[in-house]
């Protein structure tokens, strides 16, 4: 067999398709194999680097085949879609991922391999936001039904109980709607201690990682926003500068600059939503808190309320948070608060 250098590996449930090339980028393995023939045909090759796409189950498969001696690339999916020519086939994906692990401009895009305690901790954070999700689904279901019969409540979780008392006090609500609106308010409070349960695992997460501590003191992080950047955030040295971990955030404008005009628009919103939300959640936090008391000292802040719409203003926090984080993550430095007077360009 020609020595093989590169493997495109096309994943999926049960069949895997591979694509390989030798030195000099002619094709010398095209191959489909079954899931349970993967590992069995890797441990007879060479090593080689072996490419695929960061999608389902793809960090287990880097993990077996980095412990087979193969080095294991992988890439966003939306970086191996240009190379895709023609019609989409298994064959074709393995040729475009194998194409596109060999461009040199790629390799900064490279997906860093996760450890099985980092995607449990992940998973931990995911299922979390699931059930806020469904918490808040139960919530405007009473809402909505209630309303069928007259009942409204203020916005909030904590104004639901003497919603759900006035219905039962009711004469004219039917037994029917009682029994299914007490169904639903069951499944809410199981719900809520499910939540109150990953809350604490979380906590425990935040207690015992040094890096989370650090990050908990920026202000409009808190605990659960360091937590989930400790948890993501794999590596932060993969990043060249703060605006470029901002972006991969989806905090910084879509460029539409043509003939020579720079056109800015909305965020591309790139990158984990839940981590981008939790920053700006914390940010309009700070935002609240300093039109109410006007406790922090920042006067760029203040100068960007005072001429920018609120969204914006928020936007702009999450991303001067996004780079403070950067920051600590790479230099193992504390927050400290003098340092965040600085003025802020916008």
């Amino acid at each position: 067999m020609e020595t093989i250098v590169r493997i495109g590996l096309d994943t999926s449930k049960s069949v895997f398709q591979l694509h390989g090339v030798d030195e000099t980028e002619q094709p010398v393995l095209r191959r489909k194999l079954r899931r349970g023939q993967v590992l069995e045909f890797f441990s007879r090759l060479p090593p080689a680097l072996v490419a695929l796409e960061a999608c389902g189950a793809s960090h287990y498969w880097a993990r077996e085949l980095q412990s087979l001696g193969h080095e294991v690339a992988m890439m966003p999916p939306q970086y191996v879609k240009p190379y895709v020519q023609r019609g989409k086939s298994d064959a074709a994906d393995a040729e475009a991922i194998c194409e596109a692990a060999s461009r040199p401009k790629l390799r900064k895009n490279f997906v860093p391999i996760k450890s099985p305690e980092q995607q449990g901790a992940q998973m931990l954070a995911r299922v979390r936001n699931q059930f806020i999700g469904r918490r808040t689904q139960l919530a405007n279901s009473i809402r909505g039904y209630a309303a069928e019969f007259g009942f409204t409540a203020p916005k909030g979780l904590s104004r639901l109980p003497q919603l759900l008392i006035d219905i039962k006090a009711d004469s004219t609500v039917p037994d029917l709607a009682k029994e299914l609106v007490d169904a639903l308010a069951a499944e809410l409070a199981r719900v809520d201690d499910e939540i109150a349960k990953l809350d604490k695992k979380l906590m425990q997460l935040h207690r015992s990682n040094e890096m989370s501590r650090r990050l908990a003191a920026i202000p409009g992080v808190g605990p659960i926003g360091a937590t989930l950047l400790s948890i993501k955030v794999v590596d932060a040295r993969g990043f060249k500068s703060a605006r470029n971990f901002a972006a991969w955030l989806g905090l910084t404008p879509k460029n539409h600059s043509t003939a020579g005009k720079n056109r800015l628009g909305v965020i591309t919103r790139a990158g984990d939503g839940m981590l981008r939300t939790v920053l700006v959640a914390g940010a309009t936090a700070v935002i609240a808190d300093m039109r109410r008391r006007e406790t922090r000292s920042w006067p760029w802040l203040k100068d960007i309320i005072a001429r920018k719409p609120p969204k914006l203003v928020a936007i702009a926090l999450a991303n001067k948070l996004a780079r403070i984080a950067w920051k600590l993550m790479v230099s193992g430095e504390r927050y400290r608060p003098a340092s965040s007077v600085m003025p802020m360009p916008i």
